[in-house]
């Protein structure tokens, strides 16, 4: 008969624990990131221990209340679980989590039943467990090692769930840094820097997890429809390319620990400024009167891409400098044969001179400010 001295403490732990447990997955609390997982974890496996006893005390038991017991921490489980997972998909360790209490209780239901149906093969059957426990142990573990990481990790590296521009558009895109400061797990402190991040449409934004817990970046207003990192881990980062996202606000926040929220704010880009200079034909020619560059001084804005069209028969360049001090080195168009062009943006404040390296009495100045 089971023992309901055993089996009544051993529920209401279980029940307590597995609550826990699940409140924490589903960003309600944060107890498996603050150190509070020993209470947790700790209260509802030591609550299992109990009800094993209780239920299995002189055999399987068959009465009315372990039956009762059972469909109720199978009630709450099933119950709790689902709704989790519903809730929360962001959570990657959840269904770990669940595999690894199925690894604890099919061995023993079944070590169980043989004991008190069959107790002749408990021993074998019990070695059989163990040895595939340890086969399975280790082919995971020695794949981890020569396999590729992150499809054998227990963490799978973040950049897996992540949003990542192309190895061919990297390096020319602009990437807008985002930390994801120490301690911001403790509710009060700082979350992130900076908290308003503002981006052209088109560049990155890089979270970068300087914290010693996850975190994750979830857009807020419909729960990680528009962009989600999925978990971060310590000291890794989650790219967003904000080329699909439209030009405004969006508020974010960490799934795990909800009381961190932070901004984005992504702008339309500017349609580029294009002031076209033409080189004239007869321009390899000095005559008086003759138009070189037109126009051969120009006043212009930050940001500016000035075009060189060449109209003349005869190849020229564009060079930046003056024939009497030689090339200054900030631009040089090489030979622009006829009919090609040349362009150049101007991205700071001040006066270029320039000629043609050719025919040295072709010059023209750009002033920008």
């Amino acid at each position: 008969m089971s023992d309901w001295d055993l089996m009544m403490p051993g529920m209401g732990l279980t029940a307590i624990g597995l609550a826990g447990v699940f409140l924490s997955y589903l960003g309600i609390a944060n107890t498996f990131l603050t150190g509070m997982q020993a209470l947790s974890g700790l209260t509802m496996f030591v609550g299992l221990v109990f009800l094993s006893a209780g239920i299995l005390s002189g055999g399987i038991s068959t009465s009315n209340r372990a039956k009762a017991t059972t469909l109720v921490i199978f009630g709450i489980a099933g119950s709790i679980g689902g709704f989790a997972l519903s809730q929360n998909s962001t959570v990657t360790s959840l269904p770990r989590f669940v595999g690894v209490l199925l690894i604890i209780i099919i061995p023993t239901v079944v070590i169980a039943f043989t004991a008190m149906r069959v107790p002749q093969y408990t021993k074998p059957i019990a070695v059989i467990f163990l040895l595939a426990m340890g086969v399975g142990i280790g082919s995971y573990t020695a794949l981890g090692f020569v396999g590729p990481g992150a499809q054998f990790s227990l963490h799978p590296a973040t950049e897996q769930n992540q949003t990542q521009p192309s190895e061919a558009q990297a390096p020319n895109v602009p990437i807008v840094s985002v930390e994801i400061l120490t301690n911001s797990s403790i509710k009060g402190n700082p979350n992130y820097q900076p908290n308003n991040a503002t981006a052209t449409k088109g560049d990155i934004i890089e979270w970068k997890n300087n914290d010693s817990v996850v975190h994750t970046v979830t857009s807020a207003a419909d729960g990680g429809a528009t962009f989600d990192s999925g978990v971060i881990s310590k000291g890794g980062t989650y790219r967003l390319d904000t080329s699909k996202l439209n030009g405004t606000e969006y508020d974010y926040m960490c799934t795990v620990h909800p009381f961190m929220t932070g901004k984005i704010t992504i702008t339309e880009p500017q349609k580029p400024i294009i002031v076209n200079v033409t080189i004239h034909t007869g321009a390899s020619t000095q005559n008086a009167g003759q138009k070189y560059f037109d126009p051969s001084e120009l006043s212009v804005k930050v940001g500016t891409t000035v075009v060189w069209t060449n109209k003349d028969a005869a190849a020229h360049t564009v060079t930046s400098g003056n024939p009497s001090a030689g090339p200054s080195g900030a631009f040089d168009s090489g030979l622009i044969k006829a009919g090609n062009t040349f362009e150049y943006k101007f991205n700071s404040a001040g006066t270029a001179e320039y000629f043609c390296s050719i025919h040295q009495w072709m010059t023209g100045k750009v002033t920008v400010g």
